[in-house]
């Protein structure tokens, strides 16, 4: 029962220390020609969206936040300029990015999911936003997709990576 007290507190501890902190770049690798670094200064040479707000659902459908003030970059921009390491463009429907924030969440996106669609803004890269602050979330780099119903679940906060890879 005495070690059981000890450990409560460290994990209680460890556990705060896991949320997404803010991310000032992000990294683009996997199947890639070159790993690319993307960082704020470099992201203002592509066109930006402003929105004014998103509601953040979870996967029940329950409001949980409000971001607002939003000024995002389309991630097919991004992307455009990275050179995935494969001959044939058919192959390209076996790709998936994984998309890994700080606190190491990750969300899957498949290839056709991005760049197959008819939304002109499916994938947004945040740049900044204002958040709720009782949630502790910071207007940093980020990543949403609007048009999702629970639009919390690939909500990416903290954005550190973005892992393009082939189905095997």
């Amino acid at each position: 029962m005495h070690k059981m007290k000890l450990i409560l507190p460290v994990l209680l501890f460890l556990n705060f220390g896991l949320a997404a902190q803010e991310s000032k770049q992000f990294v683009i690798e996997g199947k890639v020609k070159q790993k690319v670094t993307v960082d704020l200064a470099s992201l203002k040479q592509y066109k930006t969206v402003n929105l004014d707000s998103i509601t953040i659902l979870n996967h029940l459908l329950q409001r949980k936040s409000v971001i607002k003030d939003i000024t995002a970059i389309d991630l097919k921009d991004i992307l455009s300029t990275v050179q995935i390491d494969e001959a044939s463009p058919k192959k390209l429907s076996e790709y998936y990015l994984v998309f890994t924030a700080t606190d190491n969440y990750k969300v899957v996106f498949s290839w056709n999911e991005i760049f197959n669609t008819k939304n002109e803004h499916q994938v947004l890269v945040l740049l900044d936003f204002k958040a709720d602050p009782e949630k502790g979330e910071k207007g940093n780099i980020a990543i949403i997709t609007p048009s999702d119903i629970a639009s919390g679940r690939r909500f990416v906060k903290g954005l550190s990576k973005i892992s393009i890879l082939q189905a095997k």
